[in-house]
């Protein structure tokens, strides 16, 4: 967290000043700035600001960062008694680095003490932390995530949503002591605390299997107890990277039990027959049906992803969930039969995102997928985003035509090597056939340092088309490929 948090204390109180020390400067040059005086409620009404509604105040206050609240607290009593608001300390985000700093408290007490001042109104807690290099770092860092869900459970924290991203626990850093203890003291903050949440997200938490069927069997085990309310899991990177998780029959069993689920998103490690039939089955007993509205699968070269997936699962699943859109991002797999083995026809896609930085001798084109796998969704595809490195061959009309045949296509997003002309094609078709077409973005890649002529050129061709429909969000740039 960038700034250390010190609880909002009562401006009536004789050693606040002397308690905050710089924190003065900030109050008098905001006191200055907005001409609000702070002597007493008769004063600070014949202001502007001191006049707003409560409701106006707290809106303001939401932009508002941790030290800026701190000193908006000070300027006067109607100032500190609105920033009391419960609505304004609802969501928070902590970043932690395991860094020390002399000039602010540690990320373990910061944490803590926020926690301690306000944690009864947190309703939406974000923790992202930046993976250790040493051993040392990673033990700031256990202690003050540990810290934290420790005093979230102590002071029975009402979270809806909790999202713990990038712990990297396969690091060298994380030892098997700070694992365990760290993952332990997630458990125990799962199952006095999750009955309650809504939305948890653990992506890019990299745990080993035993560890991640325990944490989700926690999980899992909460919402049994209790009418199910977790409607949201992202579970992107949760399991550690080389690990064959679709091999493990745990995995399915245990997120059958989450009836409530309507988002998921995963790893296409994970992904299996066994997976989909799972969310077939999972209603029956429920006097409620819930579906699953929402399948997210991250693929990428890094993890595995050969496994065979049948398509009469897909189509089984798709037709037990009505209205399923499924995600599908994919990362550096650039073969062929691979990609063939994915994008299955039955799976209900609706939106693909593709990013595949190939040289010329690796004997790989992007055709086949324009040309054949794509065109297979073309009643369902919403949104397609490439970022290609094709500069030795040209997709331009195979692109044009792939956005013709997609009856659906909402958002478009292209970074390849295309030739300027093909920016013109493409809002022409927009212009004439594509209604539903409201969002591009084209980055059109150079292999030249100076792009200045490319850029004329392309200026010269948008000066054509300066009135634009106002539905349409449109960007076009020419820019070097590094």
């Amino acid at each position: 967290m960038d700034e250390e948090f010190l609880p909002l204390q009562n401006t009536e109180d004789s050693t606040l000043k002397e308690g905050l020390g710089g924190e003065e400067d900030g109050k008098e040059e905001m006191g200055q700035m907005l001409s609000v005086s702070g002597h007493g409620c008769s004063s600070e009404r014949v202001s502007g600001w001191g006049s707003l509604p409560d409701v106006c105040l707290r809106h303001v206050f939401r932009f508002l960062t941790d030290r800026n609240r701190r000193n908006a607290d000070l300027v006067c009593h109607h100032w500190h008694n609105v920033m009391r608001s419960p609505s304004l300390w609802r969501s928070h985000f902590f970043h932690f680095n395991g860094r020390l700093s002399k000039y602010r408290q540690s990320e373990y007490c910061s944490a803590v003490a926020y926690v301690r001042s306000l944690g009864v109104y947190l309703e939406q807690l974000e923790v992202c932390v930046c993976p250790p290099r040493r051993s040392l770092v990673a033990r700031r860092l256990e202690q003050a995530i540990s810290g934290l869900f420790s005093e979230l459970t102590r002071v029975n924290a009402p979270l809806k949503y909790l999202s713990l991203m990038r712990l990297g626990l396969d690091q060298p850093s994380w030892t098997l002591e700070l694992r365990n203890s760290l993952v332990d003291c997630l458990i125990l903050f799962l199952r006095r605390g999750a009955s309650r949440l809504t939305s948890v997200c653990l992506s890019e938490m990299r745990i080993c299997m035993n560890q991640g069927l325990e944490v989700l069997s926690v999980l899992a085990h909460s919402q049994r107890c209790y009418y199910p309310q977790c409607s949201s899991l992202d579970l992107r990177g949760f399991f550690s990277g080389e690990l064959q998780v679709h091999r493990n029959s745990d995995v399915p069993r245990i997120l059958r039990y989450l009836q409530g689920l309507t988002d998921l998103s995963l790893s296409y490690s994970c992904l299996s027959d066994e997976l989909l039939m799972a969310f077939q089955h999972r209603q029956q007993g429920w006097r409620d049906v819930t579906y699953l509205q929402t399948f997210s699968l991250h693929c990428t070269l890094n993890e595995p992803h050969e496994q065979v997936v049948c398509g009469c699962s897909w189509a089984t699943l798709a037709s037990s969930c009505p209205g399923l859109k499924v995600k599908l991002t994919v990362d550096q797999i650039i073969n062929t039969d691979r990609l063939a083995g994915i994008l299955l026809p039955e799976i209900p896609l609706t939106e693909y995102s593709m990013t595949a930085f190939y040289s010329p001798d690796q004997n790989w084109s992007t055709l086949p997928l324009l040309c054949r796998m794509l065109p297979l969704y073309r009643h369902s595809l919403q949104y397609l985003s490439l970022d290609l490195s094709n500069c030795s061959e040209s997709l331009d009309e195979e692109l044009l035509e792939l956005v013709k045949v997609c009856e659906r296509l909402e958002q478009l997003r292209i970074w390849a090597f295309l030739e300027i002309s093909t920016v013109q094609r493409l809002l022409h078709i927009r212009l004439t056939k594509k209604n539903l077409l409201n969002k591009i973005r084209v980055r059109i890649y150079s292999i030249h340092d100076e792009t200045e002529e490319q850029e004329d050129q392309l200026k010269d061709l948008l000066s054509s088309y300066l009135h634009l429909p106002p539905e349409l969000d449109f960007f076009a740039k020419v820019c070097h490929f590094v």
